[in-house]
């Protein structure tokens, strides 16, 4: 079994490079991204000069994960801005380039608004483009504090849940530092309780088929020291089926008005056997992930991907023949199934984590009573 010990327990940073940043060099403001596709091989920046290459790295997943992905999307309009694009077309391409994750669309509608309110008040293209600058660097902060209180919460939450501590967590895709302003979502939570001496396995999915587990939570995890193994998704159930697993921890790309939760496909699997098992599955995401305009799990667009990421798979380095780029593992013409996302229903979630708390039972009041009292802490 691929295993990886912590080395110590702690408290220590990576110092790489950060998943996204706004720069100005001489000719111009960008978008550099860490490129995630070409992780864990090598850490390789793309500078973003305008919205529809952004729109691209979005697509390509080269930027992921849902609050990533909200300041992107309010960058991307700033940077439209900056450089004298048509805002409007570029936020509408932005909104569309992932259609499950809510954030995104929150992001981008955040910086359009700045924009469309300065422009309205001033008439001056300038003051408005600095607008929409002022509002993604406020969101870029926002995430990062409520990356810290999400941790803070879940911390409390896995002592309540588990209080012999030592704690092996599942987890599934990834939820840290490449997805956030922070130090993520999920994975932020295992991470705070590694650096309390209280994490001692963190299991990570593989996540089928483009292997976020596999090549971002194992990157992430090492260079954390923390104790982590990498297991296939289709081991999960033996692991449970052994009671080597004390609570399961996910992200989320959107949750509908009544809990239910959209995540990476194979997330609806562990809350079954979550529920089986009598492990507790708890979801951690900002409040933003909340999405009140999705009633149910039903009304949730689930993004399908294409068919090669599933027929082909793809290596630094070897040489390719597929279609899609990569290297085929099945027929030509094989037909494939690939939503990038699954729905799990709230009866199937312990807790969602968010930066203003928990939320268990998880209820469609309780949530609109959280979202309420998120928006009164901000205006205040």
């Amino acid at each position: 079994m691929a295993d990886q010990d912590a080395r110590s327990g702690e408290d220590k940073r990576p110092t790489g490079i950060p998943a996204l940043r706004w720069e100005e060099p001489p000719e111009g403001p960008v978008l550099v991204l860490l490129d995630q596709t070409r992780l864990p091989a090598e850490e390789v920046e793309l500078v973003c000069t305008d919205a529809p290459a952004l729109v691209e790295a979005i697509r390509s997943l080269a930027v992921r994960g849902a609050p990533l992905l909200g300041v992107a999307g309010a960058y991307g309009v700033a940077l439209a801005a900056v450089r004298g694009f048509d805002v409007a077309e570029a936020a509408d391409a932005l909104a569309g380039a992932r259609p499950t994750a809510v954030n995104l669309a929150v992001g981008v509608r955040r910086a359009r608004a700045a924009h469309q309110e300065a422009l309205a008040r001033t008439g001056d293209a300038g003051q408005a483009a600095a607008a929409a600058l002022a509002a993604a660097r406020a969101l870029h902060r926002e995430d990062a504090e409520a990356s810290a209180r999400m941790a803070a919460h879940g911390m409390a939450l896995l002592d309540e849940l588990l209080p012999a501590g030592g704690h092996r967590v599942l987890t599934h895709c990834n939820t840290g530092a490449l997805v956030s302003g922070g130090e993520g979502t999920a994975f932020a939570v295992a991470l705070a309780a590694h650096r309390a001496g209280r994490l001692r396995r963190l299991w990570v999915d593989e996540t089928r088929p483009l292997l976020q587990g596999a090549r971002l939570t194992a990157y992430e995890a090492a260079r954390n020291d923390m104790p982590y193994t990498l297991l296939t998704d289709n081991a999960a159930g033996s692991l449970f089926a052994a009671g080597e697993v004390d609570a399961v921890l996910i992200g989320a790309d959107r949750i509908a008005a009544d809990g239910s939760v959209a995540n990476k496909v194979g997330s609806y699997p562990l809350a079954v056997l979550a529920r089986y098992h009598h492990v507790p599955f708890i979801v951690v995401a900002p409040v933003t992930t909340v999405d009140p305009d999705t009633p149910d799990g039903a009304s949730v667009e689930v993004e399908q991907r294409p068919g090669y990421e599933v027929t082909e798979v793809t290596a630094p380095q070897v040489p390719v023949t597929g279609a899609g780029g990569g290297i085929p593992v099945a027929p030509l013409g094989t037909q494939a199934y690939n939503p990038a996302f699954d729905v799990t229903p709230p009866e199937l979630v312990t807790a969602i984590v968010t930066e203003e708390g928990a939320v268990s039972p998880v209820t469609a009041e309780a949530l609109a009573e959280l979202c309420a009292r998120s928006r009164q802490v901000t205006m205040s």
